[in-house]
């Protein structure tokens, strides 16, 4: 074989690898000085409302893409260890709590969102994943995903990313727990129930890092071709409240004085259909404008943990009083999470 003919990623992968990073950072490095140049050049005064929701506008896409891109390459390579197949084969037969933790932690790198619950449910069961188990993994792996956190560590530090991640990590295992204990599994659809069990295997590991690179090369082209249209929105949305929304108006509405805020939020959030993508720069405005930290968190994890598309998925499995002790116990933990958060800082 011409091994010259093949690309640099199977070729010399250290060295695509470090090319890649080097311009990665070159380029993030002038988002601020481009987006300012840009405003520039249009007919609009700088520190206008226009003006302010446009440098929004331009800072913010491409910031928000360079970090989607680089964070969902590298959990792609991260997320060729962990296949479904060993995923299950990692939660089956271990003990309520620990199980628990485990899952949610499991549901932090693994590729999984809302869309896959159905598929992951089944593939849970068969395996013998008690179902409080399956429901705490199922919570976090669209919630406390890699992409939430490096997006809320890129705008926000990462004091607010550790918190986001305790908290979202904290209402998957008690939630998942919760509804472990209620006893529901008869509330599983027949058909779900007496599925045939399956010994979960964790497979043989024989990718190499060129291999793992392809992965992630395919996961950016397949997470990233998906979600920019909802990146894209959600920061146009973001900069019309940065732009015009008054500060005063926001703080009233979503502030600590106003108690109501945060069911209205989690009300809010739940028809949704949004993922930690598209929903994080429109946080990054609402904060800017005054909102309060606990409001703003509620309404987060409420539209990527709670989203109205993702019970219609589960519908399909689970019957309608495990669907509303699903949404209650994880409504609850999330309206805790406002309320403590509101109170104390």
């Amino acid at each position: 074989m011409n091994t010259a003919a093949l690309p640099l990623t199977q070729r010399r992968p250290k060295l695509w690898l470090f090319a890649a990073a080097a311009l990665w950072w070159t380029l993030y490095q002038t988002l601020i000085p481009a987006s300012e140049a840009l405003v520039a050049l249009l007919p609009v005064q700088r520190d206008s409302h226009l003006g302010s929701a446009l440098q929004f506008f331009f800072y913010d896409t491409p910031k928000v893409l360079l970090l989607l891109t680089g964070v969902v390459f590298v959990m792609g390579m991260v997320n060729s260890y962990f296949t479904p197949e060993r995923t299950r084969a990692l939660l089956a037969g271990r003990r309520e709590g620990v199980a628990n933790a485990m899952a949610a932690t499991l549901g932090i790198v693994t590729p999984f969102c809302s869309c896959s619950a159905v598929p992951l449910f089944i593939g849970f069961v068969q395996a013998g994943v008690p179902l409080g188990v399956t429901l705490s993994f199922l919570i976090a792996a669209p919630m406390v995903n890699e992409v939430a956190l490096a997006l809320l560590f890129g705008l926000f530090g990462w004091k607010i990313a550790l918190l986001y991640l305790g908290l979202g990590l904290t209402v998957a295992i008690v939630a998942g727990w919760v509804i472990g204990r209620l006893g529901m599994e008869r509330h599983l659809e027949d058909w779900v129930r007496h599925m045939p069990r399956v010994q979960a295997s964790a497979g043989a590991d024989t990718l190499t890092l060129a291999d793992r690179i392809e992965a992630g090369r395919a996961s950016v082209r397949e997470v990233v071709g998906k979600v920019w249209p909802y990146i894209v929105a959600g920061i146009a949305i973001g900069a019309g409240i940065h732009g015009w929304v008054p500060q005063d108006m926001m703080a009233a509405i979503m502030g600590k004085d106003a108690w109501w805020s945060v069911p209205l939020a989690v009300l809010i959030g739940v028809p949704m259909y949004a993922n930690a993508a598209g929903v994080i720069p429109i946080v990054q405005a609402l904060l800017a404008k005054g909102a309060a930290l606990g409001t703003v968190l509620a309404f987060m994890m409420s539209v990527i943990a709670l989203s109205l598309p993702e019970l219609v998925i589960l519908r399909k499995v689970l019957k309608l009083p495990l669907i509303a002790a699903f949404v209650a116990v994880v409504a609850s933990g999330i309206l805790a999470v406002g309320f403590v958060f509101n109170a104390v800082l």
